[in-house]
């Protein structure tokens, strides 16, 4: 079966050969068009955001903050496979998803995302606050819209542009506490801005085959591996003070500021050996490893933020101030 015949079953929901089956996905299917991986990093920085955020939240209602993040989060995700499940059949890194291998009919899954997104932002604005689900609608709104419909299949800036839209839990968290933004929260936003590039270029760098087979311009191939590398230099370097700023800015603590500068190295020495390093597989290898150091370090910075809070977080879930 050729890529085009594959996009084009894809679109009209018929099934990868081997599946057979067409709309007999199970829960798991359903939950794995949420995108459970990218919900789990979107969730750990709302909850960053709920954490260090002045004032207080009833814990039942930050419970809810951080299940519409995580709901709205993988509703969209749902969309984006719903649109991409064209080349998602090409590429083998998602061919083997529930639309593409036919698991799951297209027409349930925007129909499942669409009541997801709805409910989610609903919830949010019923339950917490309008300032909060307003921010949820436009995470959502800018990655089905601007990234997914606009900008991914036309742009080697997709990921640039794009990925603001992940960048917007920490604010949605912040927002739920005090009902607004502030500097804190837009420096929260700022740091998965432009981790985002790296991370994904990485990604970009060792499936840069699949990404051309499936006619989508990442960085790599409109303008080859070389720019890609120096570009993942730049941004590393961009995000080494960004890391550090929210302890600048007195939003956390020293702890934090201590592990987001060594972790912030560690980002930029590896970005400086992908950059370095010549030969398909040793060129692989390094952007293997940048692109899993990349979500470790996401992962640190938020888990230690919310843990340098952690001494004053519980008095102020349960009425008392955080600061």
């Amino acid at each position: 079966m050729s890529d085009s015949t594959i996009q084009v079953a894809a679109k009209q929901g018929a099934p990868l050969a081997g599946n057979p089956v067409v709309g007999s996905g199970q829960v798991a299917d359903y939950l794995a068009l949420l995108k459970p991986r990218v919900m789990s990093l979107v969730v750990l920085s709302g909850i960053a955001g709920l954490a260090v955020a002045p004032g207080s939240l009833h814990p039942l209602l930050a419970a809810v903050a951080v299940l519409c993040i995580a709901v709205g989060a993988g509703a969209a995700g749902a969309v984006n496979m719903w649109y991409d499940r064209d080349i998602d059949a090409v590429m083998e890194r998602t061919r083997r998803r529930p639309i593409p291998a036919g698991r799951v009919v297209p027409e349930e899954a925007l129909a499942f995302a669409a009541i997801l997104c709805l409910f989610s932002v609903m919830l949010m604005g019923l339950a917490v606050n309008w300032a909060a689900a307003a921010l949820l609608a436009l995470a959502i709104g800018f990655y089905v819209f601007v990234y997914t419909v606009w900008l991914k299949r036309r742009t080697p800036q997709n990921i640039v542009i794009g990925g603001a839209a992940g960048a917007f839990p920490p604010m949605i968290g912040w927002a739920a506490v005090t009902g607004g933004v502030s500097l804190d929260s837009i420096a929260l936003f700022l740091l998965i801005f432009f981790w985002t590039p790296p991370h994904f270029w990485a990604l970009a760098l060792y499936r840069e085959g699949d990404y051309a087979k499936a006619g989508v311009p990442m960085l790599p191939v409109v303008a080859g591996a070389a720019a890609t590398k120096r570009q993942i230099l730049i941004y590393s370097l961009i995000l080494l003070p960004l890391g550090v700023a929210p302890a600048l800015l007195g939003t956390t603590g020293a702890v934090y500021g201590a592990v987001a500068l060594a972790m912030g190295l560690g980002f930029v020495g590896l970005a400086w050996r992908v950059m370095t390093e010549a030969g398909a597989h040793t060129g692989d290898r390094a952007a293997r490893q940048l692109f899993g150091y990349s979500i470790l370090y996401l992962f640190v910075l938020f888990a230690v933020l919310i843990i340098d809070r952690a001494p004053g977080l519980l008095p102020g879930l349960l009425g008392g101030s955080t600061g």
